[in-house]
């Protein structure tokens, strides 16, 4: 019989430990839409700005600025959609590419130190809940979450 999950109990864990991840990486500081975009181009991307639109939670005006801040900023790049010649694909730069990269070895390296402090049950438990994570991801991509 599959144990119940106390969604609630679950809830908070995550909005608790979020700003804590968040949080890591002291390499360069950036606001969370620059970030989410950073991060959605290096997993999705290329992707056209009405796509990005439907993962990002801002207004078309404020997502089409803060594109244009990353570009003018040299952290990403658009280019003609060879579908469509009237729409254009986003992708990030290399330097968009290195930023992502250097937050997520900061992220590991810190983390790390945090999961080194658990008791061996703990990081067996934790390393159990991989790929339930990935998988609650999968479904939430899926529903567009």
């Amino acid at each position: 019989m599959a144990a119940e999950v106390d969604v609630e109990r679950l809830t908070t864990a995550i909005e608790d430990f979020n700003p804590i991840f968040i949080r890591l990486p002291s390499v360069r500081r950036f606001n969370f839409s620059t970030l989410s975009v950073l991060h959605t181009l290096s997993r999705s991307g290329p992707l056209r700005l009405t796509d990005l639109l439907a993962t990002e939670q801002l207004k078309q005006p404020a997502l089409t600025s803060l594109v244009t801040k990353l570009e003018q900023d040299g952290l990403l790049q658009r280019r003609p959609d060879p579908t469509d010649g009237r729409a254009m694909l986003l992708s990030l730069t290399r330097a968009g590419r290195q930023v992502v990269r250097s937050r997520h070895t900061e992220r590991v390296t810190k983390l790390s130190r945090l999961v080194d402090r658990l008791t061996p049950e703990e990081r067996d438990i934790l390393a159990s809940s991989i790929d339930v994570l990935n998988r609650l991801t999968e479904i939430a991509a899926e529903e567009r979450l």
